[in-house]
């Protein structure tokens, strides 16, 4: 099992950033598919049609999230934690990701930019 951590700037405001995390309805503006997230502890989430699911683990609002991610027949979920940091004119968000499959790394580690915080970018510095 693999670990990833990188960190992401956006040129937004730590709530909008977080909010494009966390509200079904901002995911679906920048994944383009339905999004069933919920931004209470111990729900389930499923985005892009069901290819990133998992359960929030824990969340304090602007500050941190802590995920679950499942990766089909793997009995260990991969733990994401994105941390908020707050700076001037932007908000950068610190991903770590353990526990990830071998075969899986380089997808994961490409999909957060591709897939995950590029649409959040685009969406939120027009």
């Amino acid at each position: 099992m693999k670990e990833f951590k990188k960190y992401f700037k956006i040129k937004a405001e730590v709530q909008d950033v977080y909010n494009a995390i966390v509200n079904p309805d901002m995911i679906e503006l920048w994944t383009g598919e339905e999004a069933f997230m919920d931004d209470q502890p111990g729900t389930e989430f499923s985005l892009y049609g069901g290819n990133i699911v998992g359960k929030n683990i824990s969340l304090e609002k602007e500050k941190k999230i802590v995920q679950h991610w499942y990766f089909g027949d793997e009995s260990n979920p991969s733990e994401v934690t994105m941390l908020f940091h707050a700076e001037k004119n932007r908000t950068s968000v610190e991903i770590r990701q353990n526990n990830i499959p071998e075969e899986a790394f380089e997808n994961i580690s490409e999909g957060w930019s591709y897939a995950y915080f590029e649409p959040i970018r685009e969406l939120l510095e027009e």
